[in-house]
């Protein structure tokens, strides 16, 4: 019997990966990741860890917005722990897609520890569109230069 009542404390370990609208202040994604800390919490489950993968491009435009914030959470939950975090991801207005996967299953949750929150840069070119353009025919160029070499030498 002691095995049943120890085996009611494990829990699944999910990842849900999100997209938040690229013009939202840092602290609305504070306020997000709050919500879901808490939403998690109340279900008896535990938050791993967030990272924050930064503002990247999208492969096809998600709300007419072709860059969008990348955020992923590992938690500890139960699967209606994962129905909760995705109800409250649709929900807000922000968050325009959300995925969660199922990692692993039969965790303790006193066997992981909560680790600090991860800030990544995302896309390095947030330059402006007439700037990288003109790199791009410089790189052109210098490639064209390099064939042209190559032809000469052969």
């Amino acid at each position: 019997m002691s095995h049943k009542s120890s085996a009611a404390h494990l829990l699944r370990e999910y990842e849900t990966v999100f997209l938040i609208k690229p013009d939202v202040t840092d602290e609305t994604v504070e306020k997000i990741k709050e919500r879901l800390r808490t939403t998690v919490a109340k279900d008896g489950g535990k938050v791993i860890k967030f990272t924050h993968w930064g503002k990247k491009k999208t492969a096809f435009p998600v709300v007419k917005q072709p860059r969008a914030f990348y955020l992923h959470v590992n938690y500890l939950g139960a699967s209606s722990t994962v129905a909760e975090v995705e109800r409250n991801l649709a929900i807000i207005e922000d968050v325009t897609k959300y995925m969660t996967t199922k990692i692993a299953e039969g965790i303790d949750p006193a066997s992981r520890e909560v680790e600090e929150d991860v800030k990544l840069s995302g896309d390095a070119d947030e330059r402006p569109r007439a700037d990288r353009d003109a790199d791009a025919d410089a790189d052109a160029d210098a490639e064209d230069d390099k064939n042209d070499d190559e032809e000469a030498m052969a």
